[in-house]
């Protein structure tokens, strides 16, 4: 096998980039984790569409171990990775097994596969979505003693319920709450779900007002919301957000692939003239 590899740039130490080939014979190994690490990543990155790299990636998401606060934050890497993964690949068979991800004790894992679950859109996760948030910003978004992490991975969870547009009453009841924590990137992805969900101008309020929140990770994140749900009223504020142009361009891209949806008086001809002034 190849030398160690950059986790940003999927190349090896001697600066030669993997091979699908390869990263499908690092997955099937099991003797070195870093190298199933690796090649996860690269399958979700590259959404590689070789036969072989659903089931690869579903075994390696079966390594996933019982939480070990002792061990660091790869001691569940591989699986982690593996469910980043399959959300980017798009095959709704891994669901099952991502639902299963839900209840692991690794709140890391949790994080992961929730993200995968609302990229693949998957209905059948909102009850344990919504299960693993109902105890309420008090509980689920309350810290844990042992880190600065929340009890619930919320953000996740809640990105998720939107990106997944099950809008029942009940779904939104749990989410509400949320728009009101205390963490302002909590409050981001609550009012990004509810804005997803509902439509309704008053939860991108909030939104706006982050986009000129003093830390630039917030502002970011606003920027970031405000592209995934496409709402384009927020063309102007995004413009003049203090975040780097490429972050805007990105929340740019998302008002013209899905605001028609929001405001269909702010053309899409519109956007990409904004785009164009900031590259």
């Amino acid at each position: 096998m190849a030398g160690t590899t950059d986790p940003d740039t999927g190349s090896t130490a001697a600066g030669e980039p993997i091979t699908e080939a390869e990263a499908l014979q690092r997955l099937r190994q099991s003797e070195d984790q870093s190298q199933q690490y690796y090649a996860a990543w690269w399958m979700g990155r590259n959404r590689s569409r070789h036969p072989e790299a659903l089931p690869l990636l579903l075994a390696a998401l079966r390594l996933r171990r019982p939480r070990d606060p002792g061990a660091g934050v790869e001691n569940n890497g591989v699986a982690r990775n593996a469910a980043r993964a399959l959300g980017k690949l798009g095959d709704p068979s891994a669901i099952p097994e991502l639902l299963a991800c839900l209840d692991d004790d690794d709140d890391g894992l949790r994080e992961a596969a929730a993200r995968a679950l609302g990229e693949l859109g998957a209905a059948a996760a909102v009850p344990l979505l919504t299960q693993r948030l109902a105890s309420g910003p008090q509980v689920a978004g309350a810290p844990r003693s042992d880190s600065p992490r929340l009890q619930e991975p919320c953000e996740a969870l809640l990105e998720a319920l939107g990106e997944i547009g099950v809008a029942e009453p009940e779904v939104l009841a749990v989410i509400t709450p949320f728009s009101d924590h205390e963490r302002p990137l909590i409050r981001s992805a609550a009012c990004r779900a509810l804005l997803q969900l509902t439509g309704e101008s008053r939860w991108a309020e909030p939104l706006l007002q982050l986009l000129e929140h003093p830390q630039l990770q917030v502002r970011r994140a606003a920027l970031m919301d405000l592209g995934a749900v496409g709402w384009r009223p927020a063309l102007e504020p995004i413009c003049r957000t203090l975040a780097e142009n490429s972050l805007k361009l990105i929340a740019l891209r998302g008002l013209v692939e899905q605001g028609e949806q929001h405001d269909a008086s702010i053309k899409a001809e519109v956007v990409l003239s904004a785009m164009d002034s900031l590259l």
